[in-house]
């Protein structure tokens, strides 16, 4: 297998299409990247931004340039020397009349060839969630109509622009007929002839008819785990690998399957044992991937909070909680925050889900064995606290079992329920453990099929529950309000950092390391600047709390309270520091509308996903207004007194923010795993969630900016620009194309800086017999930029960095300057900081 030394994703469609991606080939050959990283290229929906929507799995989608461009790319790809991985998407595909096999489902219900396909109840009616009221308002609106459908000249029912097609059996022989149905009641007698029916998308919760992706009812799931379905849904797919077109897989949202280990097994088997493959995977804390499946590894959610433990600091950590405490008012326990929203979504937002579960519960206990008491309510209240109680997105239960460690996890989960202090009826909860251990039940369908929900339900409950609310209410510090973090991570350390990276180099070397990503919440560098928060927690609640009284007279005051209230103002001015472009000037009119324009987008989001004041169905405009026009105030030109102090007050955070940035940079470069560039992070990131992080970089500036080799250019404006941080990646991945046995199997080495400003420092060496390297990185320099400092080179007398014997004896180069070190057992780290702070030592 050709392991990747370094990918850079490229997300297609927005205008970004195959020949456009093509014409970037020559600059990320010198940037040194290894493999192009495609989003989603088969054909999506119209107007799709991101492909996920996939409406034919088989068909290069036409907007992006189709087979021919597509085989253009590809050329162009093995012309200099680079591979192709592909993301791809097993697990849904668009709920959407664009999608053929959906369009003969819905017409043909239950007899249709695609039927078994998707994850459909068809116990019932197939449910068509898409009337934006009841279908009885609908109707007496006069909103719905029998006419021909312009695409197939067949009759159709019609919703403003969509034709839902009619079964052939209820108009055939009599089109014309039917074709004349206008009276209501005639049109409800037509729609209780189809195979599917009709509702409010306010209903899918509580009554879809098929399982969908999270609580997305235009995505339904794919039955993959049909050798049938997997063979339709990848045919194009292992057409690419069988030519050699592409290199590697990325399989998203791969807890979604019904057996994770099985399709991954079964891919493996058809794609050969030389295609490079990963998955989409939130591994909890201390969560380890399953060592049998046979993939390379994550596409590194892990890594990104791994680096928290290095730029993060830990000893403020109850400080900078009080602080937000004095600010924002009592808070709940963020575990008792996390209960609350899961509680919401499984009471709401994925009712219809846990409703299917506890009637087959229900319908299984009456064949147990065990108590026959047990009543609805008790078994219900039982199946809830489990659902609530995972602490991990699922476990990897089959027909043949549950695995040895999900057994254990699943074991401790009821122990926790059982003793915790929402405990359920013991009965129900007895029952429901032995059946998802497979101690009862058997193999029946029944109970096969509550495994696999169960299974299938804890990850989107786990995700929207933390990600998309949790996330979205606690901002003591938003830097660590990101995907694969905890609800209450523990105080950062080095020395956990170190530990996760041993691990890391043992489990999975050649996993992806990502630090931004599509679906992360914010761009790397606004992350990188504002840990920064965690080491001035006092010196940042003054500083908001002074801005808060500058602006106190945007505050709106509702029925419903303070708008915004204080924890919402704390997040808008933490949200506003990481997002600020490091050349934004405060008279800037231009500047600061455009910003503007994206923090609106995000506070609209923000305010959504809490899920408290307002949400996306239900939004609350007063509210949301009113945040909106205090956002609005904080970026407005005729505001000075506030963007002065901000800016002024923002700008050791800022510099402190570009080192970070850089020490994150090397790490990803260094540690353990394939560093994966996102597009247009290899100069500063500092994006908000999406829709913002998916914007297109200007990669006409990237290619123009990226300097041959030679000297480093370590200017004020390299590092405002990110020129320093691009240049940084090139050096790095020039090196991992040359050396990739010291970065995919080297050993990983922790060292321990000694002296004043040990604490400062991150350091740790990649080794073989032939090889060595020695990172040596700040961190937590927050202090040397509020003193007024300007060079951080010159702060490092009196520090020391010990090397292990394996180091020793060796000349070392550093990779940016070319000088040549030969030290002994310790090196000075202001010698190997005279130039600029930070240095990677390369064995000669």
């Amino acid at each position: 297998m050709k392991i990747p030394t370094s990918t850079y994703r490229i997300q297609f469609r927005n205008g970004m299409t195959f020949e456009r991606a093509a014409g970037l080939v020559p600059y990320l050959k010198q940037l040194g990247i290894s493999h192009l990283y495609a989003s989603p290229i088969f054909s999506a929906t119209n107007g799709s931004t991101h492909g996920y929507d996939v409406t034919d799995a088989n068909e290069f989608d036409p907007v992006l340039g189709g087979r021919d461009g597509f085989l253009k790319m590809s050329d162009t790809l093995r012309e200099h020397g680079l591979g192709l991985i592909l993301d791809i998407v097993p697990n849904h595909m668009a709920a959407s009349l664009e999608n053929p096999w959906w369009r003969d489902v819905v017409e043909h219900g239950q007899q249709s060839r695609y039927a078994r396909y998707f994850d459909i109840d068809w116990s019932r009616r197939l449910t068509l969630p898409f009337l934006g009221d009841t279908f009885e308002e609908v109707l007496a609106k006069g909103e719905l109509s029998v006419r021909v459908d312009p695409q197939t000249g067949k009759p159709a029912l019609a919703y403003y622009d969509s034709y839902y097609p009619l079964t052939p059996s209820s108009y055939e022989g009599r089109a014309g007929e039917v074709l004349a149905i206008s009276k209501p009641e005639e049109i409800v007698a037509l729609h209780d002839r189809q195979p599917w029916r009709l509702m409010s998308w306010r209903d899918a919760p509580r009554e879809l008819s098929y399982r969908r992706f999270f609580e997305i009812t235009g995505l339904v799931g794919l039955r993959v785990e049909d050798p049938e379905v997997f063979e339709a849904a990848h045919r194009t797919v292992l057409d690419l690998v069988r030519e050699s077109r592409v290199d590697g897989l990325r399989i998203d949202h791969v807890d979604g399957l019904a057996d994770p280990k099985g399709y991954l097994e079964r891919l493996r088997a058809a794609v050969g044992p030389d295609i490079y493959v990963v998955v989409e995977k939130i591994l909890g804390e201390g969560e380890l991937l399953p060592e049998d499946w046979p993939i390379s590894g994550t596409t590194g959610y892990e890594f990104i909070t791994a680096l928290g433990n290095v730029l993060v600091d830990g000893s403020g950590h109850e400080a900078l909680t009080v602080a937000y405490h004095a600010v924002a008012g009592a808070a709940p326990d963020p575990l008792d925050e996390l209960r609350e929203a899961k509680l919401l979504m499984a009471n709401n937002n994925f009712e219809g889900e846990v409703s299917t579960l506890l009637k087959l519960a229900l319908k299984l206990h009456e064949g147990d064995a065990g108590d026959v008491s047990t009543g609805s309510g008790e078994m219900q209240d039982a199946l809830r606290e489990l659902l609530v109680a995972f602490p991990v997105y699922r476990t990897y239960g089959t027909a043949e079992g549950m695995p040895a460690e999900g057994k254990a996890l699943l074991d401790e989960v009821v122990r926790r329920v059982r003793t915790g202090p929402h405990a359920p009826d013991e009965q129900a909860l007895g029952f429901l453990h032995r059946l998802l251990a497979g101690e009862t039940g058997g193999n029946s369908d029944e109970a096969l099929l509550f495994r696999i929900r169960f299974q299938q339900l804890t990850g989107p409950l786990m995700a929207k529950s933390l990600e998309d609310t949790t996330f979205f209410r606690n901002h003591r510090l938003l830097a660590m309000n990101e995907v694969g973090s905890e609800a209450d991570p523990a105080p950062a350390s080095v020395e956990h950092f170190h530990e996760e990276m041993t691990i890391r180099r043992q489990r999975q070397p050649d996993a992806l390391s990502a630090t931004s990503t599509h679906d992360t919440k914010r761009g790397e560098d606004a992350r990188a600047r504002l840990y920064t928060i965690s080491e001035a927690p006092d010196h940042w609640a003054a500083s908001v709390d002074r801005w808060r009284e500058i602006n106190s007279q945007a505050v709106a005051h509702l029925s419903g309270g303070a708008a915004p209230e204080p924890a919402v103002e704390w997040m808008l001015y933490q949200a506003l520091a990481g997002v600020w472009p490091a050349d934004l000037a405060t008279d800037d009119r231009d500047g600061l509308k455009a910003l503007e324009e994206r923090f609106l987008q995000y506070v609209e989001k923000a305010l959504r996903e809490a899920k408290q004041r307002t949400t996306w169905s239900d939004p609350n405009e007063d509210y949301e207004g009113a945040v909106r026009a205090y956002a609005s105030r904080l970026l407005s030109p005729d505001n000075q007194a506030f963007l002065e102090d901000f800016r002024t007050t923002l700008e050791p955070f800022l510099r402190t923010g570009l080192v970070n940035g850089i020490t994150q940079t090397l790490v990803k470069l260094v540690a353990p795993g394939v560093p994966d560039i996102y597009q247009g992070s290899e100069r500063l990131d500092l994006s908000l969630v999406d829709p913002d992080n998916r914007r297109e970089p200007d990669f006409a500036t990237l290619a123009a900016d990226l300097a041959p080799e030679g000297a480093l250019s370590t200017t004020e404006e390299d590092w405002r620009t990110g020129r320093l941080k691009q240049q940084v990646i090139a050096r790095v991945l020039r090196l991992r194309r040359e050396q990739p046995d010291l970065f995919r199997s080297g050993e990983y080495l922790a060292l321990h800086p000694e002296g004043k400003r040990a604490a400062n420092l991150l350091s740790f060496a990649r080794r073989t017999e032939e090889a060595a390297l020695v990172l040596i990185a700040p961190r937590l320099v927050l202090g040397a930029f509020r003193q007024g400092e300007e060079r951080l080179s010159k702060r490092w007398d009196e520090t020391v960095l010990p090397l292990p014997p394996a180091l020793r004896s060796r000349s070392y180069r550093d990779l940016f300057t070319g000088r040549r070190f030969d030290p002994s057992e310790r090196l000075s780290i202001a010698w190997a900081f005279v130039d600029h702070p930070f240095a990677l030592l390369v064995s000669t």
